[in-house]
């Protein structure tokens, strides 16, 4: 009989229950020393709900705050999207910048061998089974009873949101063809002797979500959260509306997604210039917070951040053709301005994500915007067209944008839809997975004009004085082997990484 010994499950059982613990203590305590050591015993960590949600605590520190790989390439759980929105068609990544261009360049991800291949699986499956973990003993341990049902359904919620990013970055979409083949599913803690899986359908990955979304709502009910990352059901009716979008249940991510909402009302106009980078927006249903002393995850802003003279790389700069989608009056379109700064002459700046004055940022990862246009599109997908009018409306004239005609025709109100999705949720890493589930091709043209020279644009110097500059946008236009950009190419998936292939025998049965 084969003996799993993946890299990222060969730690032995009690070690992992200890360095989660260690994370979780150092998350409170940067001076504890974070070593995994024998000396402190299962028993005394699986004692009590509070040791528990110590290690639940840890791992979620873990997950936004290390850097993935070591490298600062990776700020924690915003690495994967930052990776999406880079592979996508509305970012126009600076090539001389550090670490974003093999991804922009679809140069790295579909690649086995890669380390920020590598660094993501491993996260990913760390978290997993932090999660099976605290599962397979909350109902043993010492505590309140309400306690230890809100760890579960937290645990639930988490394990359902991490199997979700696999299926929506691991494989093609679930229309596409369900019975595809994607990453194994795991439920139990794993040990050196754990028996390696096969990887599951998209179907059976699915219906693990859901399964585990369902489950986790009830033991949720009446929780009160203290702080926007704990994951309470507003959270879980978000995680479900994404995972019935992805599998087309239109009506049940609309009713999802209604939810999720309820108690997240839209941000104004001038909340949304204010760099999204603080967890008390009003229409934030998830985010972490980051303070100086705890900060690895605001790395993100030094990717995204094109306008703050604190930022390292500023990197991530904005197709010119997104620009022409925003009608004047937008909000939105205020955000954009040509560099003048040299070395960074003629790129489009989308000043939507700027770091504090002490160079930290809290990190969104749920909105009620998005919720609105899950709503949108899961009630025009469901022939309800006057219905989904009015919610991608309600986001639209809250943000000074042009309402869209109720006389449009159903496909056309589709695709004004997914167009809202690019505006406004540009930068929070949903660009490759919406290529990918609803089928469509990258899109990246050159800025030109008709001698195919770039466009020379008005750029502002930092003392303010307006400069004509030529405009730079895309530098990478074709896939890395000069073929064009198609649907369901197989350069848009996350690959596994080789390591796991080499130990794991039961992958690919």
């Amino acid at each position: 009989m084969n003996t799993f010994k993946s890299s990222i499950m060969k730690t032995k059982y009690h070690l992992l229950y200890i360095a989660a613990l260690s994370i979780g203590l150092a998350s409170c305590n940067k001076q504890l020393n974070t070593s995994p050591s024998d000396a402190v015993s299962e028993e005394i960590i699986l004692k009590n709900i509070g040791n528990l949600n110590t290690i639940s605590e840890g791992a979620w520190a873990s997950f936004m705050d290390d850097f993935y790989g070591g490298t600062f390439g990776n700020p924690g759980f915003k690495t994967i999207a930052l990776v999406s929105d880079a592979m996508g068609s509305d970012v126009a990544v600076n090539p001389n910048k550090y670490s974003y261009n093999p991804v922009y360049s679809f140069n790295q991800l579909h690649d086995k061998t890669t380390s920020r291949v590598n660094a993501i699986w491993n996260q990913l499956y760390k978290i997993i089974n932090n999660q099976n973990i605290i599962l397979a003993n909350v109902d043993k341990v010492e505590g309140d009873a309400g306690l230890k049902r809100v760890a579960k359904g937290q645990a639930l919620a988490q394990r359902a949101n991490i199997y979700l990013t696999i299926a929506s970055f691991y494989q093609f979409s679930y229309l596409k063809d369900p019975n595809a083949k994607t990453a194994p599913i795991y439920t139990e803690p794993t040990t050196d002797k754990t028996e390696g899986k096969p990887r599951a359908t998209l179907n059976e990955l699915y219906t693990q979500i859901l399964k585990d979304l369902g489950d986790a709502i009830p033991l949720l009910d009446g929780y009160q959260r203290t702080a926007k990352y704990k994951i309470d059901t507003n959270v879980v009716f978000g995680l479900q509306a994404r995972a019935y979008l992805n599998t087309g249940k239109w009506d049940e991510a609309a009713t999802a997604a209604s939810k999720a909402l309820k108690y997240y009302p839209l941000m104004t106009q001038a909340d949304y210039t204010q760099g999204f980078n603080d967890v008390r927006n009003s229409e934030w249903i998830w985010g972490h917070s980051e303070i100086p002393s705890q900060s690895d995850g605001s790395y993100s802003f030094h990717f995204l951040d094109v306008s703050s003279a604190s930022s390292y790389y500023y990197s991530f700069s904005a197709d010119p053709f997104f620009m022409l989608l925003f009608n004047d009056g937008d909000i939105r379109k205020s955000l954009f301005s040509w560099d003048g700064r040299s070395g960074r002459q003629g790129f489009l700046q989308y000043k939507k994500f700027r770091f504090r004055d002490d160079q930290t940022a809290d990190l969104v990862l749920m909105r009620s915007a998005e919720a609105h246009l899950i709503k949108a599109e899961g009630l025009a997908r469901a022939d309800k067209k006057a219905e989904a009018v009015q919610a991608l409306n309600d986001l639209r004239n809250a943000r000074g944008a042009t309402p869209a005609d109720p006389a449009i025709s159903k496909d056309d109100l589709i695709k004004e839809i997914l167009i809202e999705r690019r505006k406004e949720l540009w930068g929070e890493g949903f660009s490759l997975s919406d290529i990918i589930r609803n089928q469509q091709a990258v899109s990246r043209k050159p800025y030109v004009d008709a001698d195919k020279k770039p466009i020379v644009v008005t750029a502002i110097t930092p003392d303010g004085t307006p400069i004509q500059v030529p405009s730079k946008s895309h530098t990478s236009t074709k896939f890395i082997d000069g073929s064009d950009y198609v649907p369901n190419s197989p350069y848009y998936l996350f690959a596994i990484p080789l390591a796991e292939e080499q130990n794991n025998p039961n992958l690919y049965k």
